[in-house]
């Protein structure tokens, strides 16, 4: 499994872990529902400055997310 696939996966555990719905997510991150669906399916990855708030909001550090670090 490649990086981006990886993160995807981690992206969809962490979002449905959660108990948010992507349209909570979305307000709280600033974006469209459609775009978070996209960064956890396709090869689209979202700004830094958009995955820095979207850690914040699921309570992760990025370093789980990028499988730097286990958690």
């Amino acid at each position: 499994m490649d990086d981006v696939e990886l993160l995807k996966r981690r992206l969809r555990e962490e979002i449905k872990r959660s108990g948010l719905t992507t349209v909570e997510i979305a307000r709280r991150v600033g974006v469209s529902p459609e775009m978070i669906t996209q960064y956890s399916t396709t090869k689209k990855l979202p700004r830094l400055d958009t995955f820095m708030r979207i850690c914040r909001e699921l309570d992760l550090s990025a370093d789980e997310i990028l499988g730097l670090k286990k958690y």
